[in-house]
């Protein structure tokens, strides 16, 4: 894990962003797959949702289904953030992508939709942001929201 590499992301760190959330019905609402990590892991991710801030990216808090303190997301179509989730084989990647954001370092997998997933690094659970292709103009602001409440719930450490 020490050979990972942070390089400068061509996306803004800092950018100053106020995005309207569009209007969704329960229809719509977003899903995601909740992670089943051990119980040591499920603690820290159910602390980290209590820390969770209300409002991402200018975004209300509009959680996924199924319902679960492991998942969040934020607005339509959502960021969603997962808790607990596996360590990503790109990880041991020296060559790999990485943000450090407010003291959070993060690993950049840029998907094949346009998305990008975030997953921290050096932290005792690995958290998951997926950042949809619709909202990647605003860079990594969202990561800049959610790290204080990753600094305060998850510690400093390797989740492995």
């Amino acid at each position: 894990m020490s050979s990972f590499r942070h390089r400068l992301l061509g996306l803004p760190v800092l950018a100053v962003l106020i995005t309207a959330a569009g209007c969704s019905s329960a229809d719509d609402a977003a899903t995601a797959a909740v992670p089943s990590p051990d119980t040591p892991v499920t603690e820290l991710c159910r602390n980290l949702d209590k820390a969770l801030p209300r409002k991402v990216d200018g975004l209300s808090r509009e959680d996924p289904r199924p319902a679960s303190a492991l998942t969040a997301g934020w607005g339509s179509p959502a960021i969603i953030l997962r808790c607990g989730v596996p360590r990503p084989p790109e990880m041991i990647d020296p060559e790999a992508d990485g943000a450090e954001v407010n003291g959070v370092g993060w690993l950049l997998e840029k998907q094949g939709d346009g998305s990008f997933r975030f997953t921290t690094t050096l932290r005792r659970a690995y958290v998951e942001v997926t950042i949809p292709h619709s909202r990647t103009g605003n860079g990594v602001a969202p990561l800049v929201d959610l790290a204080p409440a990753v600094k305060k719930a998850i510690p400093e450490g390797i989740a492995d």
